[in-house]
């Protein structure tokens, strides 16, 4: 087992962030505010982002350099800079690899997660939230071991989930939680952490599988698939994005689910196990992403026009 690397009992005198995404970036941002010394960024090497063949920087590395902030993405690096300082902390925020034994026997690390551990421990815990149909969440910030977010828990916050939630409006939501316990963990300490109690759940990434639309269950977790984002089912054996629907109380007695019970120049709504959902902005196979009324001009469905296959 590793021995983790102590953390600084009184706050840490310089900070090593971790971190990609766009999500990462206030938290860095927020650190430097309050004069915390972050003296080295690492994050995902530069990828291809869009159909061009040229790598851009993450997020992250595009912050770093604008508070001219040292980047790296060798962990190498790490170990090289702890040593300057043993009030050195790490601060994961949605780094996106796991770390090594040899950086966490040398630098003691926290994370930013976004759940109510040890609920939803892995790679996409607010889009499993919003699958289940979870109430609520919130944030954790917890050590960081050897094991998948098994760390004693330092800070907690919980917030409701409204109906409305889509991954990225929670994630924002979330994202302003932790900003205030990290900064207060890295100038004032952590404290003393607490051992996760109660039901384990993992969430395991999101798969194509998990967002095809399956018109045989409710209308309420299909709507949880659509505001998870990437959504889609097929019709007329085109593939189609849903990004945003509602749902609709009908009788769609006759109609089997998949079926259009309701199509107009304007509205289409699609029988579900038990209701039907209204369509509200798509994205066709190929096409640009348009308001129900643009793909209905030129769909061609009718009332026997069947989604899912």
């Amino acid at each position: 087992m590793t021995k983790l690397a102590p953390l600084p009992e009184a706050g840490a005198t310089s900070v090593i962030f971790f971190g990609t995404p766009e999500v990462a970036v206030r938290h860095l941002e927020s650190l430097v505010s309050f004069g915390c010394n972050v003296v080295l960024v690492v994050t995902r090497p530069d990828v291809r982002r869009g159909r061009g063949s040229e790598e851009s920087p993450s997020p992250v590395k595009i912050a770093a350099q604008k508070l001219n902030i040292e980047v790296t993405h060798s962990l190498d690096d790490v170990l090289s800079v702890a040593k300057l300082d043993v009030k050195t902390i790490g601060v994961v925020v949605a780094y996106g690899e796991v770390l090594p034994s040899a950086v966490l026997e040398k630098v003691p690390m926290i994370n930013v997660h976004f759940s109510l551990l040890p609920r939803w421990r892995g790679a996409a815990p607010v889009e499993r939230a919003i699958l289940a149909g979870d109430a609520k969440t919130g944030v954790c910030i917890m050590r960081v071991g050897e094991k998948l977010d098994e760390g004693e828990v330092y800070a907690r916050r919980e917030i409701l989930i409204d109906d409305l939630d889509t991954t990225d409006s929670l994630r924002e939501k979330l994202n302003d939680l932790s900003v205030d316990l990290v900064r207060d963990a890295v100038l004032n300490g952590c404290g003393t952490g607490v051992a996760q109690a109660g039901e384990v759940l993992y969430a395991k990434k999101i798969r194509s599988s998990d967002l095809q639309i399956d018109w045989n269950t409710s209308a309420t977790q299909i709507l949880r698939q659509v505001r998870v984002g990437g959504a889609f089912s097929f019709v007329s054996g085109k593939r189609l994005k849903i990004l945003q629907a509602k749902i609709v109380g009908l009788d769609s007695t006759g109609k089997r689910p998949g079926q259009i019970c309701v199509v107009t120049k304007t509205e289409c709504v699609i029988a579900t196990a038990d209701s039907g959902l209204s369509l509200i902005e798509l994205q066709p196979e190929g096409k640009a992403v348009m308001q129900v009324e643009g793909w209905l001009n030129g769909a061609r469905l009718n009332a026997d026009s069947v989604f899912g296959s």
